[in-house]
């Protein structure tokens, strides 16, 4: 997931605007999906673990709260390997020999992974065992 340097340059005045800047940001939304699909198995298998659980919590919740409750965490659980791949890229990036706090850095994000799967069956267990 190199990036492109010529996106990186960007003199001031020249940032886009409006519209233009809107369809950059999706632009740059689509990429940021798409590699993640492409490089990290683990979000491949959160996505496919979300199709499943987003239309079952939609199904199951008796209410708008209950749906979003099981719902936001799976979103959560997305959101959060975004992030911990992009701590793990920007970590790769910087080099390959072994250094005690890139190591750091990637075990809190692969915790902050693993509080937010715990948040999901918390949550679930909650919400579905609460009636």
């Amino acid at each position: 997931m190199t990036p492109d340097p010529a996106r990186l340059q960007v003199r001031p005045g020249e940032k886009p605007t409006g519209a233009s800047r809107l369809g950059k940001a999706f632009g740059n939304t689509w990429k940021g999906l798409a590699g993640c699909w492409r490089e990290e198995e683990a979000f491949r298998q959160e996505c496919l673990l979300a199709l499943a659980l987003l239309p079952t919590g939609l199904w199951l919740g008796h209410s708008g709260v209950e749906r979003a409750l099981l719902i936001a965490p799976m979103l959560l659980v997305l959101i959060v390997e975004l992030l911990n791949s992009a701590v793990e890229a920007a970590i790769d990036r910087i080099g390959t020999e072994r250094n005690p706090l890139s190591g750091l850095a990637k075990d809190l994000g692969s915790a902050a992974v693993f509080i937010s799967f715990l948040l999901l069956a918390v949550t679930w267990g909650l919400v579905l065992l609460g009636r």
